[in-house]
């Protein structure tokens, strides 16, 4: 019994040690609140630089909630652990960041602690941010700071337990943060490190469109940008391993960012449209032609856009026959705006579904949210509006209807237990 009380003593110590080593590593000093009388000095160079990096960022997408003031925060951020409710980020000295001097914004950007010293979820993508320059850093704090002050309190975000402990992130940012600008690359040109520097700093476009692994980090190496999942959508592959029927070519990419529509490959929906309309739109054409030259270093050679009629061709003919329950709904429900060659035109763009990445793909959770909730907030308006059908036609419709979508316009086997995932998504995504 004596030697079990001691082996019992030395453990308690030992998880006690091990615990105020956590604490003491990863301990966050405050950074002084800046002067309240302090006033800003920036020049509109600098202010109209920070803009466009801001654009580029996203900042109004994620720090924005429906029906919210610009950049107030309170955007609901659903994770399997519960929900992160983005901040304000306008300078109100109370709820947002007016008393951040540069340097807790800078630490924020780059290792993800805020100015009181808390660590921030890394779902704010400062293992991106972290590779923006110096100079960039400085124009966008100056932007920010220059907007008007909003006063609001976001809801507290309230993970469930171990991951409401914010001091364990030190150990993810361990295994995952490489602070510090990102260097360029002398194999490369000019603009390909431009676009690299775009890509992979502000644009933190790997944060969805590159997989995950059991903790969260983004993979590396060959699965870098291959396809991940944001907010319930599935992020497409930026590689020449996407199951889209056509490659990118260079104009595609172009296209779709500056319009948020490829007539190869479809139409920015969910979470990609207001990155579209709000972000990559507004960039200047040197950054898109940059960003373009990087993402198509990812790509076979030359991208085979020889097909794209011979897909279209081939998915009219298969159209015709209206001898089942999916060919009919079709008929009745979509042919009007996505059959290419057949009624009148109706207003925007008329997509074909042959080339529509969402049917080739191995899940049918995007072709799903599409039907269901249509497009009603598009990359550019010029685009036009998708319906909702989510109250008229009922799962075993749904199902039937993206399953002839599929076989006749993809060519695929119908997608495993579909209407039991229209039916999933459909449920959780009611009160949207």
């Amino acid at each position: 019994m004596g030697k079990l009380k001691k082996v019992a003593g030395w453990s308690s110590l030992a998880v006690i040690a091990v615990v105020v080593a956590g604490v003491i590593v990863s301990w966050q000093p405050e950074i002084a609140p800046r002067d309240a009388n302090e006033t800003h000095v920036f020049s509109q160079q600098q202010i109209a630089r920070g803009k466009m990096l801001a654009d580029l960022g996203d900042c109004s997408v994620c720090h924005t909630r429906p029906g919210g003031k610009r950049d107030t925060g309170g955007l609901a951020m659903e994770i399997p652990f519960g929900t992160i409710y983005t901040t304000n980020i306008t300078p109100d000295n109370e709820t947002g960041i007016g008393k951040w001097s540069y340097a807790a914004f800078e630490r924020a950007m780059r290792h993800g602690v805020d100015r009181e010293g808390h660590y921030l979820y890394p779902a704010f993508p400062y293992t991106a941010f972290t590779r923006t320059s110096d100079e960039d850093l400085q124009a966008l704090y100056a932007y920010l700071m220059s907007q008007p002050a909003v006063s609001y309190q976001p809801p507290v975000t309230a993970l469930s337990f171990p991951f409401n402990i914010r001091q364990g992130i030190v150990t993810w940012n361990w295994l995952f943060l490489t602070p510090g600008a990102m260097k360029t690359d002398p194999e490369q040109s000019a603009e390909w490190n431009r676009g690299a520097y775009l890509t992979e700093g502000l644009g933190h476009c790997s944060a969805c469109h590159s997989p995950r692994n059991l903790m969260f980090g983004e993979k590396g190496g060959t699965a870098h940008l291959n396809g991940g999942v944001a907010e319930a959508w599935t992020a497409p592959s930026l590689t020449g391993s996407s199951l889209a029927p056509l490659d990118w070519s260079r104009q595609d990419l172009l296209s779709f960012m500056r319009s948020g529509y490829s007539a190869n490959h479809g139409v920015a929906a969910g979470p990609m449209a207001p990155v579209i309309e709000e972000g990559l739109s507004r960039l200047p054409e040197q950054d898109l032609q940059a960003i373009a030259t990087y993402l198509r270093s990812y790509h076979p050679a030359q991208a085979k856009v020889a097909q794209a009629q011979r897909l279209n061709d081939w998915a009219e003919l298969k159209t015709a026959p209206l001898t089942t329950e999916g060919a009919r709904i079709f008929s009745g429900a979509c042919m009007a705006c996505h059959a290419q060659e057949k009624g009148a035109q109706m207003a925007g763009i008329r997509p074909s579904l042959a080339l529509n990445t969402n049917l080739f793909a191995d899940t049918p959770d995007n072709a799903i949210r599409v039907v269901l909730d249509g497009i009603q907030q598009p990359a550019n308006i010029n685009l036009g509006y998708m319906p909702a059908f989510r109250h008229n036609l009922n799962d075993g419709q749904i199902a039937a209807l993206l399953n002839y979508l599929r076989q006749n316009y993809a060519g695929k086997a119908p997608w495993p237990d579909l209407q039991e995932q229209i039916s999933h998504i459909r449920s959780e995504t009611e009160d949207r």
